[in-house]
């Protein structure tokens, strides 16, 4: 599969309709991105991480498509890189 390919099929799978919108806490946010509590915190505070959606209360999530586009984002502005 070609990287061409590849980029196809991780764009369709963040992408999403209204009917697809899934919730994730921090935890799993983590576990995509792989930065820290306060690194992704502070990406939120610099505009460069999606932001979360206040629930109720103190309760906040972030929408699974939106940080898998941001995963997506970072391949292909580190592919650029690479083949610079």
């Amino acid at each position: 599969m070609d990287q061409q390919a590849i980029d196809t099929v991780i764009e369709r799978r963040a992408s999403s309709n209204r009917a697809d919108i899934r919730f994730i806490r921090l935890k799993e946010v983590m576990a995509i991105c792989g930065k820290s509590r306060s690194s992704v915190y502070d990406a939120i505070k610099r505009g460069a991480f999606p932001r979360p959606v206040k629930l109720q209360g103190r309760s906040a999530a972030w929408i699974k498509s939106e940080v898998e586009q941001w995963a997506v984002q970072c391949i292909r502005a580190s592919r650029r890189d690479c083949n610079s």
